[in-house]
C-alpha cells in the first residue's frame, strides 16, 4: 500500500507560495517534456492571476519515490479565513513559506497559530533569497520567535528549516549553498512530516470543503479518518442537529496531479471527492449507518459585513451586460453559495433586491468582481457591519489592524485609527519600520486603508483580521465631503469642468456619457452638490486677446472596486456593469431626493 504525506502551504500573499508549487509540480515529471503548462498553475482563475492572490483552497497531489504528497494549498488572506481552518484539518505537516527579506508576516500568524494548535509538523522554507538585501539568518530567528509566541510545543520549535529561490528552482539546507533543484526539499518532507496514518475500523470521512458542478452538483471533499470508502456503497451522513440520513456514494475520486481520477475505493489518510451526496453540509460526517461515529464538527467564521444587491436600474441599463434581471441576479447568488461558505444570501421583501453577507471588502468584492467579468449587470449598496445583541447590549465586530509604517509618519497613522475607535495596544519599531497594532471596529476599517496610504504616500503595509464581537463603540464619523452631482444627461464638456474646478475634484473625464443623479466628483464643502457639466461654451464672434486660453483640467480621480465600494455614502449605490463602475444616488431625481431626506429627518 502507498505512503501517503498530507501537508498544508502557509504563506502570506506574494511570498511565492504558488510558484514552489509549480516548481515541485514540475519536478516530479507531471507533465510530459513538451507540455505546455504555462505559469502559476494554480492561480486558474484570471482574478487570482492579477491580484496575485489566492483565494480558494486546491489540491495538488505528486508522487515522489512511490511516496504519493497531497499538497493542500491555503488562502493567505484574512478575508478568507473560514477556509482556512477547514483545509489545515485534512494535514499532518505544514510548510511554512517565509519571504527572505519581510520574514513573516501578520497574516501568516494567523494561518500558523490555527496549524500549531492542531499540532501539525512544521518545515520552515525561507525563500527568495537569491534577492539581493535578503537576510536569511534574521527571518530565520523571527520565524522561531513567532512560534515560541504562538505557544507552539517543543517539537515544533525544533523545526527543520530550508532556503532557496522558487523561481529559480532550487532548495538547499543552507542558503549559501546553491543547489540546481527542489528535490532536497521534497526529501526533507518525506523525512520530516509524519505518514497519514491508515486506522482500521468504522469508516469516517469529513466533508472540509465541496465543489460544484453543473453536471453532478454539490461534490464533497475531504479526508478518510478511518476505515474506507467503497463506491455504490450506503453509508449514514451525520448533520449538525444530531440526526443522521442514509446516503449512497456514487462515485470516489482521489487527487493526482492537478486533476482527479476515479477509484473504486479510498483509504483511511488519503484525500478524496465524493459525488451523489444529497444535501450535506461542511463539517458533517459521512461513517457507518448501523453504528456511527461521528468526528467533532468544524465551526465556520461568521459573516462581519453585509451589502445590499440590487439589479442594475440606471438610465443605461443592458447596453453592456448579458445578464440584467432578477431572475439572473438571483440563481448566480444562489450558485455561488453553493460553494463558498463564508457568504451567506438572504432574500428581502422585494423580488430585486438580496442582502449577501460576507467575511468583509475583499471578500465580497471578489464576488463582485467575478460576476462582473462574467457579463453581469447589477447594483450594491453601502458595506454595513453586523450588530448582534449579548447579554442585552448591543454588540459589534471588533478587527485587530496591523500597520507597518515608516516612522516618521506612525503619527498620522494612530491619529487616523483612533478617529475610528480604534486603540493602540503594540507599538514597536520593526526594523527602520514603526509596527503598530490596534483594536478596530469593523465599520472603522471601511475607508481607512485610503486614508492611511494618502498619508503615509502609499509606504503603509495594513492587515486586519476578525478577533470577536464586543459592545459598540458609539458613533465614527463617515467621509466628511458631500458629492458632486449630475444635473443633466449626456457628455460632460471640458468647458464647464474647467470653470468648476474649484468645487471639487472630478471622477469623469470630458467626452464621458452621464445621467441625471450619477455622482461625478467630491464637493469641497460637507453638503452635496448638484452641477451641470453638459453646458458649452457660448459661441460669439468676437474674440479677446488672452481670453480664450485652453482650459488646463486636472485628470480625474479613479476608482477601483474596493476603494469605491469603501467611498459610497448611504443613500448612494455601486452600478456595475462589464465595463464600467459608477456611483449614483439612489434617487436620481433632485426633488425625490430631498422629499426623502425631509420625511427621514
Amino acid at each position: 500500500m502507498q505512503s501517503i504525506r498530507n501537508i498544508a502551504i502557509i504563506a502570506h500573499v506574494d511570498h511565492g507560495k504558488t510558484t514552489l508549487v509549480d516548481k515541485i509540480i514540475h519536478a516530479s515529471k507531471l507533465f510530459r517534456e513538451n507540455q505546455e503548462s504555462g505559469e502559476l498553475i494554480l492561480d486558474n482563475n484570471d482574478l487570482e492571476r492579477e491580484r496575485g492572490i489566492t483565494i480558494l483552497s486546491k489540491n495538488v497531489s505528486v508522487t515522489y519515490k512511490d511516496v504519493k504528497i497531497n499538497i493542500i494549498d491555503t488562502p493567505g488572506h484574512a478575508d478568507f479565513g473560514g477556509e482556512v481552518e477547514r483545509v489545515l484539518k485534512m494535514a499532518d505537516g505544514v510548510l511554512l513559506l517565509v519571504d527572505a527579506f519581510e520574514g513573516p508576516m501578520p497574516q501568516t500568524r494567523f494561518v500558523l497559530s490555527k496549524a500549531l494548535g492542531l499540532g501539525l509538523t512544521p518545515i520552515v522554507v525561507v525563500n527568495k533569497v537569491d534577492k539581493e538585501n535578503c537576510r536569511p539568518d534574521e527571518v530565520h530567528e523571527q520565524v522561531f520567535d513567532l512560534m515560541f509566541n504562538l505557544d507552539a510545543t517543543e517539537e515544533q520549535l525544533d523545526f527543520e528549516t530550508m532556503y532557496g529561490s522558487s523561481k529559480m528552482g532550487w532548495m538547499s539546507d543552507d542558503w549559501q549553498n546553491q543547489t540546481d533543484s527542489i528535490t532536497p526539499l521534497l526529501d526533507k518532507i518525506l523525512e520530516t512530516i509524519p505518514e497519514a496514518p491508515s486506522p482500521e475500523g468504522t469508516p469516517q470521512f469529513q466533508v472540509t470543503s465541496l465543489d460544484y458542478s453543473a453536471y453532478v452538483g454539490r461534490i464533497a471533499i475531504g479526508r478518510v479518518y478511518q476505515g474506507k470508502l467503497e463506491e455504490g456503497k450506503s453509508m449514514g451522513l451525520t448533520k449538525a442537529d444530531g440526526s443522521i440520513k442514509r446516503v449512497r456514494i456514487k462515485e470516489l475520486q482521489v487527487f493526482e496531479g492537478l486533476g482527479r481520477v476515479k477509484v473504486s475505493e479510498v483509504k483511511a489518510g488519503d484525500l478524496c471527492a465524493i459525488v451523489g451526496l444529497e444535501d450535506f453540509e461542511i463539517g458533517d460526517t459521512l461513517t457507518d449507518f448501523e453504528n456511527p461515529e461521528p468526528l467533532p464538527r468544524i465551526a465556520i467564521d461568521e459573516p462581519t459585513m453585509n451589502m445590499l444587491f440590487t439589479i442594475n436600474n440606471s438610465p443605461g441599463f443592458g447596453s453592456e451586460g448579458k445578464f440584467v434581471t432578477s431572475r439572473h441576479l438571483r440563481d448566480r447568488l444562489m450558485k455561488e453559495i453553493e460553494k463558498n461558505l463564508a457568504l451567506k444570501v438572504e432574500e428581502t421583501d422585494t423580488e430585486d433586491k438580496f442582502l449577501v453577507y460576507g467575511r468583509g471588502i475583499l471578500h465580497l468584492s471578489v464576488l463582485i468582481e467575478t460576476m462582473r467579468r462574467e457579463g453581469y449587470e447589477l447594483m450594491v449598496g453601502q458595506p454595513q457591519v453586523i450588530y448582534k445583541e449579548i447579554d442585552g447590549q448591543r454588540c459589534e465586530p471588533i478587527e485587530s489592524l496591523v500597520v507597518d509604517v515608516p516612522e516618521d509618519v506612525s503619527g498620522k497613522v494612530i491619529e487616523l485609527a483612533t478617529q475610528r475607535k480604534g486603540e493602540l495596544k503594540i507599538m514597536e519599531p520593526k526594523g527602520d519600520q514603526q509596527h503598530l497594532e490596534f483594536d478596530i471596529p469593523s465599520r472603522g476599517l471601511i475607508g481607512l486603508r485610503n486614508n492611511i496610504l494618502t498619508a503615509t504616500a502609499g509606504e503603509a503595509v495594513m492587515n486586519h483580521r476578525f478577533k470577536e464581537y464586543q459592545p459598540y463603540k458609539g458613533e465614527i464619523k463617515g467621509r466628511s465631503n458631500g458629492s458632486l452631482i449630475s444635473m443633466e444627461n449626456g457628455p460632460g464638456t471640458a468647458y464647464s469642468i474647467d470653470k468648476l474646478q474649484d468645487r471639487g475634484v472630478f471622477f469623469v473625464a470630458p467626452g464621458e456619457d452621464l445621467y441625471t443623479g450619477q455622482v461625478i466628483g467630491e464637493h469641497s464643502r460637507e453638503n452635496d452638490l448638484v452641477v451641470n457639466i453638459q453646458k458649452g461654451k457660448k459661441l460669439t464672434n468676437m474674440r479677446a486677446a488672452g481670453s480664450d486660453d485652453n482650459s488646463k483640467i486636472a485628470p480625474p480621480r479613479r476608482f477601483s472596486l474596493e476603494e469605491a465600494m469603501e467611498y459610497i455614502q448611504k443613500d448612494e449605490y455601486l452600478e456595475i456593469t462589464p465595463q464600467n463602475i459608477r456611483m449614483r444616488k439612489i434617487y436620481l431625481d433632485e426633488n425625490t431626493r430631498l422629499r426623502m431626506a425631509k420625511s427621514a429627518g
